[in-house]
């Protein structure tokens, strides 16, 4: 018998050819590959923000940006750092009120860099998030995460400036949760030992997501649902892997629940007073309000209509029983059909605790809801929103990725073109109120900021009617009843204002705003004695109040007290060191007293910081004149 060759004995295996490449087979293939890879998809996950917010070139500071940034004496005057982090101006967010002062530091009051780190920090927590629900094998995670990235709810977070509480807290949180994850797949793997790193990365990021924001005190929860999303079941030792940040969480609640006190200290209209079952009634209702808002958003206003609730009405509680009843149905039915609904809703209504009500917040006097206040729940319900898609698009389109990813891509791109919109209603305080009014017109908050921004650019008539719609609306308003005092001073009805400034003092004594501005109607007026008077009231509930020193300064320069005027002065300028005409008027005080040279100096810095203000020319060269003359008598 032949003996059978080589190339016959290997025939009679199974032979494997190399498979003969085309070249467009070949770059068909890098695409593919290079299609594929995680960064490419997170670097679009980022371009679609940027591209989204693009609006935020044009756009200003807003709203509360001159409480919490422009004109805050902890980041544009001297108390600095130190203030902001052992005194109550750290308010909820020292971190990011240190992020502001920074910033402050390198670029000054200009608005666009502002915007540009808010959008990036934006940006980056997008990406974290789809690492997260990676990390917990949640499906359809990238669209998930664009979804959020891009719902236009999510737009007041990203293009008002002061509300970068949410998006850096917001990268700290998801960054906690990252950490947290991979220590437990540590544990699973590498036993007790395992993920040392992770787990120590889990609590610096946490204290630092609560001192962004203390409505991140939920973290410890939120972690505790993520083990039982991990494990499938839950273990009282969960709470022991979480106890230091639980720990935390108390000590940032603590602190929040002191800030807000002070604030709430400050109001006394007994008609935003509610009982703890109208706390509950609203809790419900905040609940389908804000998912209402994710699955249709449309209208969205800067500041609701504030809802009312009769907690003797035992409908007023059927929103609150809603919310229980799908509680208990994805419970009871999480081994079948709703784990992953259960996971999401829970995930919701946890992130939502701080904001429902059930805690008094001074915001809650406008409205019981705002866009910002679920930056972070809305996580949930979109991440489950990516899921279903996903399951739907696998069930109706199977094999056909191209055609998928078409139909999630329109999706998206319809979000990015709602949210590309809703940013340019931040584009100024004008069109921000005016957007507001447009769909809330009985927005009294609106009326006044909107009349407060015309009667800034000389508008008095149009901004009296704002002013006093604002009070037929809210009689008690006291912002509106000094504006509108402001608004009748500008038009020469100086016994009117001081009358509006009267009544303004009676309804809150303890606006510190209300007792400056009725001093200035009284300086205005040659009221001297009463003027002082309502200064100093006004420093005495903020003694870091830059125009109630320089203006008190004014009235006591004009009633002879010269030494006076020069001590308020100096302190309104050690406050804020950037207003040209506190060194102005520090200057003019200080001419009086010989002290030329100190007087030079700051009508020079008036200067540096204004230069084409004529007046403080004109007095250096008078100042720089009378030292010439007193050398030339040497």
């Amino acid at each position: 018998m032949a003996k059978r060759s080589k190339s016959t004995q290997i025939a009679g295996r199974r032979r494997v050819y190399p498979k003969v490449t085309t070249a467009s087979e070949s770059v068909q293939g890098a695409q593919l590959s290079w299609f594929r890879r995680d960064w490419f998809w997170g670097l679009i996950l980022i371009l679609l923000v940027i591209v989204t917010y693009t609006p935020v070139w044009q756009a200003g500071f807003v709203w509360d940006d001159d409480k919490i940034l422009t004109a805050n004496p902890c980041i544009v005057g001297p108390l600095g750092l130190k203030e902001i982090w052992t005194t109550s101006a750290a308010d909820i967010c020292p971190l990011v009120l240190s992020t502001f002062w920074v910033e402050h530091a390198l670029w000054g009051l200009e608005p666009l860099p502002y915007h540009l780190v808010n959008v990036l920090t934006h940006g980056a927590c997008a990406v974290l998030l789809w690492r997260v629900l990676r990390s917990l094998r949640v499906q359809g995670a990238w669209l998930g995460a664009s979804l959020w990235a891009l719902h236009p709810v999510m737009v007041e977070s990203v293009a008002w400036i002061t509300e970068m509480k949410n998006t850096e807290s917001g990268v700290f949180f998801l960054l906690s949760i990252l950490f947290f994850v991979r220590w437990l797949r540590a544990r699973d793997f590498n036993g007790r030992t395992g993920g040392g790193w992770n787990y120590a990365l889990t609590l610096l990021f946490a204290a630092l997501a609560m001192a962004s924001k203390s409505s991140t005190v939920i973290l410890p929860a939120v972690l505790c649902l993520c083990v039982w999303w991990m494990e499938g079941r839950w273990h009282w030792r969960n709470v022991a892997r979480v106890a230091p940040i639980f720990l935390m969480s108390i000590a940032a609640s603590a602190v929040s629940i002191w800030t807000q006190g002070l604030q709430l200290a400050t109001v006394h209209d007994p008609q935003w007073v509610r009982t703890w079952p109208e706390r509950l009634a609203t809790a419900g209702d905040a609940v389908w309000f804000y998912l209402g808002k994710l699955l249709w958003p449309h209208p969205l206003v800067a500041i609701y209509p504030r809802w009312q609730i009769d907690g003797t009405q035992w409908v007023s509680y059927l929103p609150l029983l809603a919310v229980i009843v799908v509680l208990s149905l994805f419970w009871l039915e999480r081994e079948r059909w709703s784990r992953t609904c259960l996971f999401a809703f829970t995930y919701f209504i946890t992130a939502l605790l701080p904001v429902l009500g059930l805690i008094d917040n001074y915001v809650f006097h406008y409205s019981l809801a705002f866009d910002h206040f679920q930056y972070l729940a809305g996580i949930g319900p979109l991440a489950l929103a990516g899921t279903g898609l996903a399951r739907f698009s696998d069930f109706m389109l199977p094999g056909k990725p191209r055609l998928q990813l078409s139909l999630c891509a329109g999706l998206v791109l319809i979000l990015g073109m709602a949210s590309w919109r809703r940013t340019w209603v931040y584009e100024s305080q004008e069109t921000l109120w005016a957007d507001a009014l447009a769909r809330n017109p009985n927005c009294w908050v609106a009326y006044n900021n909107l009349g407060f921004f015309v009667l800034q650019k000389g508008q008095v008539d149009k901004a009296l009617k704002h002013f006093q719609k604002a009070l037929e609306i809210n009689p008690n308003y006291v912002d509106a009843q000094s504006n509108l005092g402001l608004a009748l001073l500008q038009k020469g009805q100086v016994d009117e204002a001081i009358a509006q400034y009267k009544k303004a003092s009676e309804i809150d004594p303890a606006s510190s705003a209300t007792h400056y501005n009725f001093g200035y109607v009284l300086l205005q007026n040659g009221q001297l004695d009463e003027a002082v008077a309502q200064f100093q009231k006004a420093l005495e509930i903020n003694p870091n109040f830059v125009d109630a020193h320089s203006n008190l300064g004014l009235a006591l320069l004009q009633k002879g007290q010269v030494d006076e005027a020069v001590a308020q002065y100096k302190k309104a300028s050690e406050i804020n060191p950037s207003s040209f005409a506190t060194h102005y008027n520090l200057g003019l005080a200080l001419v009086p007293q010989g002290q030329l040279n100190e007087a030079i100096t700051q009508f020079q810095e008036a200067l540096r910081l204004k230069p084409d203000f004529g007046p403080a020319k004109v007095q250096l060269a008078q100042a720089q004149a009378l030292v010439r003359q007193g050398d030339g008598h040497k």
